[in-house]
C-alpha cells in the first residue's frame, strides 16, 4: 500500500478550523474555557470603550467652536475635562487588548504545544514504509509552518478578525442612528467591495503562494540531504555540483517569491485605492452635512474619527487576511499529515508480549512490499528459546525483510509470526519492542554524549550500569581516554566516532535494554576483518542466555550457530548445523567455498 505524500491531500480550511476550536475549548478543562471567556469580554470591554472614544472627541471640539447639540450635558466637563476623558478611553482601550492577551496567551500556547507533540507522536507511529519514502527536510518544514499557522490563526482570528467585524458593526450602527442610513450603506458598500477584492486577489495569490512552500521545501531538503551526505560529496568532489543543484532549487523558488512579491503590490494598491474612495465619500458627505448645518463641526470631526478608526485595521486586514489564508495552507499540510493512517497499530484492548522462553516461530509466512513483487513465499522457521539462528543469502532473499517483519515494521500479508505462542498482532507494539534488541549493520548515533547514546537503551540505568554495559561491550577503556570521557559528544550521526567504536556503542545500549530476544541485522558487515572479530567477541557475549536471530553476510561469523537458515528468492532452501551444511554441498557449501577463497586472495594481498 502505497503513502501519500501529505501535501498531496492537505485539508481544507473550514477542516482546518474545525481541527482547532477542540483545542481552545477542550472537554474537561475548565481553566482553559474561563480563560477563553475573560479574554472574550476584555475584548468585548475593549471595543466598547474604542467606539465611544470618538464621542468624547467630539463633544471636545464642539464645546471648543461654541456648538451645542444633544449631548450639551458632556460640556459640563468643560474642553479639557474632556479632552482628558478622551487620553483616558483610549488608554481603557489598549488596557482591555493587553489585558485580553495576557489572560489568553496560556491558553494558545498550550493548543501550540499539544498539536505539536500531537504531530511529533504521530510521525513516530507511521510505518517505515512512510518514512523511508518521505524525506526529512521536507516534514520538518510542514511541522515547522503548521505550528507557525496555528499561532497566527490563534492571535488574528480570535484578536483581529472578529474584533474588526464587531467594530464594523456597532460603527453602521451609529452612523445609521445619528447621521442616517446614507452614511451605513456608505461604510457598508466599501467594506464589501474592500471585502471581495481582498479575498478574490487572494485566493490567487495563494496557489502562487502554494508553489513558493513546495520550492522552499525542495531546497531546504537539498540542503539538509547534501549537508547530511557531507563525506560523500568530499569524497567525489561534488561541491560544485551540490551548489548548483541547491541553486537550482532556490532559483525556481525566486521565480515563485518574485511573483508573490509582484501580486502583493496589485493586492495593496487595490485595497489604497478602495478604503480612500469610501473614505472621501463618507467625509465629503459629513462635510455637506455642516455646511447645511445639520451637522456640527464636532460630528464631523466624530465620523472621521470613526472612519479612520475602522479602515486603519481594515487596511491591516489585507494582510490578516492573506496570512490566515497561508496559515490555513500551512496547517492544512500538518493536518493532512496528522490524518496519514497509521500501517500498523495496535489492536483494540490489545495486551502487553509475555516472554516466558523467547521462542520465535513463523509460521507460513508470506509478505511483499509491493503486491507486484512478493518477497516471502510461506517460510516456516521456528527458533527455540535461547537458540541462535542464522539467516544467510544473496541480496534480495529476504533476510533484512525477515527482521523487520519480528519487529513489527511492517505485518505480514499472509501466515503469522509468534512470540512463545502470542501473534505479534494480537500484542502491543510497544512491549514488543521492549523486549527486542536490535544491533544493525550502521548504528546510527543521536548527536548527544556518549553516556547519552548507551543509556538510549535504558534512559532509568545507574551511572554503574551504562559503565558495566560499556564494559561489557568493550568500549570503556576507549570512552575513558576521550577529553570528556563519558561526556564526550559524538557528532551528529556518531560522525566522530569511527565504525567499529559507533557498533560497540551500539551493543552496549541493547545490552542495557536487556532484552530476551537479539537480532543481529548485519551487525559487522560493514566493518574491517580486525574489527569484526573483536565486536564478535562482545556480541557472543551478549547472546548469551538470549534467543538469536542472526542475519549474515560473512558467513565466518556464523559458523558456530546452533543453526543456519538459507533463503534464496524467498523461501527456505537449507537449514541445519555449519559442518552439516558443507558437507551436502548445496548452496551453503558453494557460498562457504565462494568466500574462504575470497577471504584467502584478501589475506595474500
Amino acid at each position: 500500500m502505497a503513502m501519500t505524500d501529505p501535501t498531496d491531500r492537505p485539508t481544507s480550511g473550514w477542516q482546518t478550523i474545525r481541527r482547532v476550536v477542540p483545542y481552545l475549548w477542550p472537554e474537561g478543562q475548565t481553566w482553559v474555557k474561563r480563560r477563553v471567556v475573560l479574554a472574550m469580554l476584555a475584548l468585548v470591554a475593549g471595543k466598547l470603550v474604542s467606539v465611544y472614544t470618538p464621542f468624547l472627541y467630539k463633544a471636545a471640539v464642539d464645546g471648543l467652536s461654541g456648538q451645542q447639540r444633544d449631548d450639551a450635558w458632556l460640556l459640563m466637563f468643560g474642553a479639557v475635562g474632556l479632552t482628558v476623558a478622551y487620553g483616558m478611553a483610549r488608554l481603557m482601550a489598549v488596557g482591555f487588548n493587553e489585558l485580553r492577551d495576557a489572560i489568553f496567551v496560556r491558553v494558545g500556547q498550550r493548543a501550540l504545544r499539544q498539536l505539536a507533540l500531537e504531530t511529533f507522536t504521530h510521525i513516530h507511529r507511521l510505518s517505515m514504509r512512510y518514512h523511508i519514502t518521505r524525506k526529512t527536510g521536507g516534514l520538518s518544514r510542514i511541522i515547522e509552518r503548521g505550528v507557525k499557522g496555528v499561532d497566527f490563526l490563534l492571535r488574528f482570528v480570535l484578536f483581529s478578525i472578529g474584533p474588526l467585524i464587531l467594530e464594523l458593526l456597532m460603527v453602521s450602527v451609529i452612523f445609521l442612528v445619528l447621521f442616517g442610513w446614507q452614511y451605513m450603506v456608505a461604510v457598508i458598500v466599501t467594506i464589501t467591495l474592500y471585502v471581495i477584492f481582498t479575498v478574490q486577489v487572494t485566493e490567487w495569490r495563494v496557489k502562487i503562494r502554494r508553489e513558493m512552500n513546495t520550492q522552499d521545501t525542495d531546497a531546504n531538503q537539498k540542503a539538509i540531504d547534501s549537508l547530511l551526505n557531507f563525506e560523500t560529496v568530499k569524497y567525489f568532489g561534488a561541491e560544485t555540483r551540490e551548489a548548483r543543484r541547491y541553486d537550482g532549487a532556490m532559483q525556481r523558488y525566486e521565480v515563485a517569491a518574485v511573483k508573490t512579491g509582484l501580486s502583493l503590490s496589485v493586492l495593496n494598491a487595490g485595497q489604497a485605492f478602495l478604503i480612500t474612495c469610501g473614505l472621501v465619500t463618507v467625509m465629503v458627505m459629513a462635510a455637506m452635512g455642516v455646511q447645511a448645518g445639520k451637522l456640527t463641526v464636532g460630528d464631523f470631526v466624530m465620523v472621521n474619527a470613526y472612519m479612520i478608526q475602522i479602515t486603519l485595521p481594515l487596511g491591516f486586514l489585507g494582510t490578516v487576511y492573506r496570512e490566515i489564508r497561508q496559515a490555513l495552507v500551512d496547517m492544512g499540510e500538518m493536518f493532512g499529515l496528522l490524518e496519514q493512517p497509521a500501517e500498523v497499530k495496535d489492536k483494540p484492548g490489545a495486551p502487553d508480549l509475555v516472554v516466558r522462553g523467547g521462542e520465535v516461530q513463523f509460521d507460513d509466512v508470506f509478505f511483499a512490499y509491493d503486491p507486484a513483487r512478493p518477497i516471502l513465499k510461506g517460510i516456516t522457521l521456528r527458533v527455540g528459546a535461547g537458540e541462535t539462528v542464522a539467516l544467510v543469502g544473496p541480496s534480495g532473499s529476504g533476510k533484512s525483510t525477515v527482521g523487520r517483519l519480528l519487529f513489527r515494521f511492517y505485518d505480514v500479508t499472509g501466515g503469522a509470526i509468534r512470540i512463545d505462542g502470542q501473534d505479534l498482532r494480537d500484542v502491543t507494539q510497544d512491549s514488543l519492542h521492549a523486549r527486542i534488541g536490535v544491533v544493525p549493520q550502521d548504528t546510527v548515533l543521536f548527536n548527544d554524549t556518549v553516556r547519552y547514546n548507551i543509556a538510549y537503551g535504558n534512559p532509568d540505568a545507574t551511572e554503574a550500569e551504562v559503565v558495566a554495559a560499556a564494559r561489557a561491550a568493550k568500549i570503556h577503556d576507549f570512552i575513558m581516554g576521550l577529553p570528556d570521557g563519558y561526556q564526550t559528544t559524538v557528532g551528529e550521526r556518531g560522525l566522530k566516532l569511527s565504525g567499529g567504536e559507533k557498533q560497540r556503542v551500539g551493543i552496549a545500549r541493547t545490552l542495557l535494554k536487556n532484552p530476551p530476544i537479539l537480532l543481529l541485522d548485519e551487525a559487522t558487515s560493514a566493518l574491517d576483518t580486525q574489527t569484526e572479530r573483536d565486536i564478535q567477541d562482545s556480541l557472543k557475549a551478549m547472546s548469551q542466555g538470549r534467543t538469536v536471530i542472526t542475519i549474515a553476510h560473512r558467513l565466518s561469523t556464523i559458523a558456530d550457530a546452533d543453526r543456519i537458515v538459507v533463503l534464496e528468492d524467498g523461501n527456505i532452501v537449507e537449514e541445519g548445523r555449519h559442518d552439516d551444511l558443507v558437507t551436502r554441498n548445496g548452496r551453503y557449501a558453494a557460498m562457504w567455498a565462494r568466500q574462504s577463497t575470497e577471504e584467502e586472495q584478501a589475506a595474500a594481498a
